[in-house]
């Protein structure tokens, strides 16, 4: 992983799965205690040895049935704490995960290690921490080490994009997040063009000039091509990128502001799963694209009342300001198929509250037109353990987005938000199979909701979008 350094050291951490009752004695402050340890899942139990190493046991949970992202839990559990603890150098004994979960839980622990180490990017200085990690009761073997790099790799990724998402939008304009995302991308098979703002006029990008043109900030569309595969299919993974929010002359309420920095959390995900398949060198045709933007309120920008012209000749009514997301989304989708070639889409924002509402911050909203693609979308989920759960949509649904002067208005009835803005967008896929993703309320988290997150964001999409394009 590119973001932690590590060292060696000699400070041992066990997860092991005791027999339920069993009695553990222990050191502390020189007197000896008798305790119980059940294994209840993700229990903790340390103990002082009498020379100086510290001891943690954390339960498996007994009876437990298996299931995805146990193993990054449990690891998760016990790196964070180390952490906490202060001990920047530790080892896991695996053999009682491996032997319950299989050899392929490598990867997740590791996966769980990275991530429970993690800390939010601070702005008021501090040293940089530094993690020695050894896995213990692993046969060292040219598989084991490539999960081991696997997992490093895919937590990394998940690391670069709560790290974009937690950043403050005056440390991260449009073209700053472009750069970071190229930087990330140095020595690694992915071939990265940044469109700007003269190249976007070019390309009649009417629906994405509305939202960022008259921002002080330009805006940029990244597109990130990793094509190992040239004679294969290409997935477009088409992530949002609004850096940042105000919802423009419809303006957002003072208690919704805090959290609009955080507006490009589909964009970082989709970086990070390029990412994470380059640096793994797996997975089939790729091509990442994240239009970048500020919708801010200026002299020149759109009212509601306009009409425009997304880069595909549809024109757009514009009847609320504050619906952006879904007009870069158009032209950056429409653009995937046009001009990269995309056989399949799946497009990830952060695009509705409605979403959060009504599903909360631990399972992202799903929309398809195509029952395939939705299960193999669904079964790449599953092994990672996010949650994703597919809404209805009908023909009246689509009726809520015409418009009485154009071909299709940025928002529909004031029900059923979430839908109407899916099928916004599905509007401009020319009819290749396509998902939507709104991760509105699953991208961040004020409390975690898994053992492996903290607080802020959460990295969602990119274990899931690195798993279905992996294949």
């Amino acid at each position: 992983m590119e973001y932690r350094k590590s060292r060696m050291n000699a400070v041992t951490i066990t997860l092991q799965k005791p027999a339920g009752g069993d009695k553990v004695s222990f050191y502390r402050q020189g007197e000896c205690e008798t305790k119980v340890f059940g294994g209840k899942y993700l229990e903790k139990w340390g103990m002082l040895q009498e020379n100086g190493d510290f001891h943690l046991m954390v339960g498996m949970g007994e009876g437990k049935e298996p299931e995805s992202g146990m193993v990054r839990e449990i690891c998760a559990t016990a790196a964070r704490e180390m952490k906490e603890r202060k001990i920047q150098n530790f080892s896991c004994d695996l053999k009682p995960i491996l032997d319950l979960f299989g050899e392929e839980a490598v990867q997740e622990a590791a996966e769980g290690v990275v991530l429970g180490l993690y800390a939010m990017e601070k702005f008021s200085g501090g040293e940089e921490k530094e993690w020695q990690v050894t896995f213990t009761d692993v046969a060292e073997n040219e598989k084991n080490l490539r999960l081991v790099e696997e997992g490093r790799a895919l937590a990394g990724a998940v690391i670069f994009a709560r790290d974009m998402v937690n950043r403050p939008a005056n440390y991260l304009r449009p073209l700053d997040f472009a750069d970071t995302a190229a930087a990330l991308m140095e020595g690694l098979p992915v071939e990265v063009e940044i469109l700007d703002i003269a190249q976007i006029r070019e390309e009649k990008m009417g629906a994405f000039l509305a939202v960022g043109e008259s921002s002080l900030y330009p805006p940029c569309m990244l597109v990130l091509r990793y094509l190992p595969n040239k004679e294969g299919d290409i997935t477009a993974l088409v992530g949002k990128g609004v850096m940042c929010d105000t919802g423009g002359y419809c303006l957002k309420d003072s208690k919704f502001m805090e959290g609009i920095k955080g507006d490009m959390a589909g964009g970082a995900a989709v970086i990070g799963a390029v990412y994470a398949m380059a640096k793994n060198g797996t997975g089939s045709n790729v091509v990442g694209i994240v239009p970048m933007c500020e919708n801010r309120i200026s002299p020149g920008s759109m009212i509601p009342g306009d009409v425009v012209t997304a880069g595909n000749g549809m024109t757009i009514e514009i009847l609320n300001t504050d619906a952006e997301g879904r007009l870069i989304l158009a032209d950056a989708v429409s653009y995937a198929v046009r001009k990269e070639g995309a056989e399949r889409v799946v497009d990830i924002a952060t695009l509705t509250g409605a979403m959060g509402q009504m599903l909360g911050n631990s399972i992202t909203g799903l929309l398809t037109d195509n029952d395939a693609f939705c299960q193999a979308f669904m079964s790449a989920a599953g092994s990672t353990g996010e949650r994703y759960h597919r809404l209805p949509w009908y023909k009246e649904h689509e009726e809520m987005i015409k418009s009485d002067v154009a071909d299709i208005k940025n928002s529909g009835a004031p029900f059923c938000p979430s839908i109407t803005a899916g099928l916004f967008i599905r509007r401009f896929a020319e009819g290749k199979p396509w998902i939507h993703l709104d991760i509105a309320g699953s991208a961040c988290a004020g409390k975690p909701v898994f053992a492996y997150q903290e607080g802020g964001a959460t990295g969602v999409g990119v274990m899931t979008l690195y798993a279905l394009c992996k294949g």
